[in-house]
């Protein structure tokens, strides 16, 4: 057995296990799938244990398989960050930074950091894609994102939080809405008798709702179910009931007066809060620290 790691071979173990077939990986590489195969038999071989396991609809890692994959991924990703550190050092201020996330922040950070940013940086792009809070942890995990911006992410060793700050959860509502004009305080169980609208249960803000219905005995039955903030304030817009957000996702309709806030009493929405996330141990370029720096200037001053 070699004492030493043929890295050369790792692309070839890498793409299969992403791909699920060694000839979906032989099409990306532009090879023979034989050649894919005869590499990672060769890496097997030369460290004395199975990386993958071979069945009729494709290929799964072992354990073995999956440390390799990872190790893989962070030196490819920490090569890319070394470049565009180099390039910044030689004064050429290229690059691209890619950000994922949830769909309510976007208002804000596009007239805030981005804004700020692309003034400051022109030759830098920016990759901005929104998503649920699964899938957010996963892409920055596993390193298809610089960094992300979620409510509330789940424990994860993988997982470093770089900046925070508190966001409650208020019922947002309509002019009509009945409960608006009445005494507080309100919990959350006094609003079940109304048509209400929510996230899926992928999202961080469902999952804070989730974490409430538990503490309550409670259970939520939206009319609406969506991965869309548009929708969910549409829904409260139109009057047909009542949804649950941090006041900066309707930040504008609360200036013009289209919608208004309920506080609701419970600890858990309270204390609720947004995270500006990384992957642990990851080492982000020179400008993908910049952006980090502008996103978390914002977050401190929503507080």
């Amino acid at each position: 057995m070699y004492e030493t790691l043929n890295e050369a071979r790792l692309v070839y173990l890498f793409e299969s296990i992403q791909r699920g077939t060694m000839r979906a990986a032989a099409d990306a590489l532009n090879i023979a799938p034989s050649a894919v195969s005869r590499q990672v038999a060769l890496l097997e071989e030369e460290l004395g244990i199975a990386l993958i396991e071979r069945h009729t609809r494709g290929i799964k890692p072992t354990e073995a398989g999956r440390l390799l994959s990872q190790y893989f991924r962070e030196q490819h990703s920490h090569k890319a960050d070394v470049l565009a550190e180099l390039q910044e050092l030689r004064g050429l201020r290229k690059g691209t930074i890619r950000i994922v996330l949830g769909e309510g922040f976007v208002s804000d950070m596009m007239a805030g950091p981005l804004a700020k940013f692309g003034a400051d940086y022109k030759d830098i792009s920016v990759v901005l894609d929104v998503g649920g809070t699964n899938e957010i942890m996963r892409r920055v995990s596993e390193d298809e994102a610089d960094m992300g911006l979620i409510m509330n992410p789940p424990p994860d060793s993988k997982i470093v939080s770089r900046k925070f700050s508190r966001q409650p959860i208020y019922a947002v509502v309509g002019p009509d809405f009945p409960l608006l004009h009445q005494p507080g305080p309100f919990e959350i169980k006094d609003f079940l008798a109304y048509p209400m609208a929510l996230n899926h249960t992928t999202f961080g803000l469902r999952q804070i709702l989730q974490l409430v219905e538990q503490t309550e005995k409670i259970r939520l039955k939206p009319n609406l179910t969506t991965n869309s903030f548009y929708i969910l304030r549409q829904f409260v817009r139109l009057q047909m009931g009542v949804t649950f957000l941090p006041s900066f996702v309707v930040a504008s309709e609360l200036a013009a007066g289209e919608l208004f806030l309920i506080p609701v009493k419970h600890p858990v929405m309270e204390n609720a809060e947004a995270h500006l996330i990384t992957r642990s141990g990851r080492k982000l370029s020179t400008a993908a620290n910049k952006m980090l720096q502008y996103m978390s200037a914002r977050l401190t001053s929503m507080q």
